[in-house]
């Protein structure tokens, strides 16, 4: 099981498949190899949109993201 959290709080936002998983490494900017967190705003969530992100993580990330201008999310498996 792959595992999405709130990098600022800590809250687990749910689980991830490895496609989605691999769909976030694909399509976010990661600092270094061993990179496990990404910044999503609205622009990123626009972006994964035209990209034909799985809806259900997309979902997630909406609720997660909610009224902030955006999150810190990291991965970890579990």
């Amino acid at each position: 099981m792959i595992n999405l959290f709130d990098s600022e709080s800590g809250t687990r936002l749910g689980s991830v498949t490895e496609e989605q998983l691999q769909y976030l490494i694909d399509q976010l900017e990661e600092e270094s190899t061993k990179d496990q967190d990404y910044y999503v705003d609205e622009q990123t969530l626009d972006m994964l949109v035209e990209a034909g992100a799985d809806s259900a993580l997309l979902d997630m990330l909406r609720d997660a993201l909610g009224e902030r201008d955006g999150l810190e999310i990291r991965w970890e498996r579990g």
